[in-house]
């Protein structure tokens, strides 16, 4: 059985090149494809030029090709299965290439974080970056908040590491068109101190779960209508994965999930939110879920105790 978590990544029989996108695989690879080969590419690998897939044109492709492989995600069979990419082993040789990769790494471990605790995903896991490519650094387990501090304490040093201006904060908002306001995304996202530039570059810091945070899968649940909620969290250890994981007290929600980005890490333990998303019955609880669709309408996380703060 192979063994796989989120920001590995795939590659098949066929030399196409999946992100992975769960911890847990039933029926094979859960992931969804990025990179085809293709002549007219822009992009190189061993000689091959290939062609990166956005979000639906992926799909677009696999209900052409691999219809059989669509789901939610794309489910790729074990056996059609040729190379599994893990983030840290690119990072050692990328250190001594990449300045960039080279100025994050050198910062997590001043902190103490062993090298196999980080890594590279996106493009530069299987060597398809270019000039233009976001750098995605991978953190494994509570390391990660350690990580995070100290990229913090880099940018208020100055230097490689810097904050993100204004032009690319409206860029990161137009991109992911949230429904909060733009003055409440900024409070929220500058409080996570996730997202930084090195050496002019945008950069991420993703939260990967470590092997024994991975317990048992999210089963699937029954839509049961939309609710709007105002909660506390409990529970925020995982507010950073994806999905994204709040647990609330709360009259009839357990716990708060998110599948977008946009709002992971929107709140701290002990916080008030107020979310609204779609209510699923999963056996005898029900847990509001954020991120229906790749650009969620109608549905939101918001800080309220961050919110009053700051009026």
């Amino acid at each position: 059985m192979i063994k796989t978590r989120i920001r590995d990544f795939i590659i098949t029989k066929d030399d196409w090149i999946f992100a992975v996108a769960d911890y847990f695989h039933p029926e094979g690879v859960r992931c969804v494809l990025r990179y085809v080969p293709d002549e007219s590419g822009d992009r190189q690998l061993n000689g091959m030029k290939y062609r990166k897939y956005d979000f639906d044109v992926a799909f677009d492709f696999m209900r052409e090709n691999r219809p059989e492989w669509v789901q939610d995600v794309h489910i790729v069979p074990e056996d059609q299965v040729k190379k599994v990419l893990y983030p840290p082993d690119p990072v050692p040789e990328l250190v001594n290439q990449d300045e960039r990769v080279k100025a994050v790494a050198d910062v997590l471990l001043s902190a103490g974080i062993p090298l196999e605790k980080m890594g590279v995903t996106g493009s530069f896991l299987p060597g398809l970056q270019n000039d233009q490519s976001d750098v995605d650094f991978v953190v494994y387990g509570n390391d990660w908040f350690k990580a995070r501090d100290a990229i913090s304490a880099a940018k208020k040093q100055g230097g490689f590491i810097e904050d993100i201006d204004e032009a690319m904060w409206h860029r990161i908002y137009n991109k992911r068109i949230p429904e909060i306001s733009y003055e409440e995304f900024i409070l929220h996202e500058k409080r996570k101190g996730n997202r930084g530039m090195v050496g002019g570059t945008y950069f991420d810091l993703l939260f990967v779960r470590d092997w024994d945070q991975i317990n048992e899968p999210l089963p699937r649940g029954t839509d049961v209508g939309t609710m709007r909620i105002e909660a506390t969290v409990t529970d925020a250890e995982l507010a950073f994965d994806n999905p994204s994981v709040y647990r609330v007290d709360h009259d009839e929600i357990d716990h708060v999930l998110s599948y977008t980005h946009t709002y992971a890490g929107q709140a701290l333990e002990g916080e008030v939110i107020d979310a609204q998303g779609v209510v699923e019955q999963v056996g005898d609880i029900k847990r509001l879920v954020v991120g229906t669709s790749r650009e969620p309408k109608g549905e939101w996380i918001r800080s309220l105790t961050l919110l009053e703060k700051n009026r």
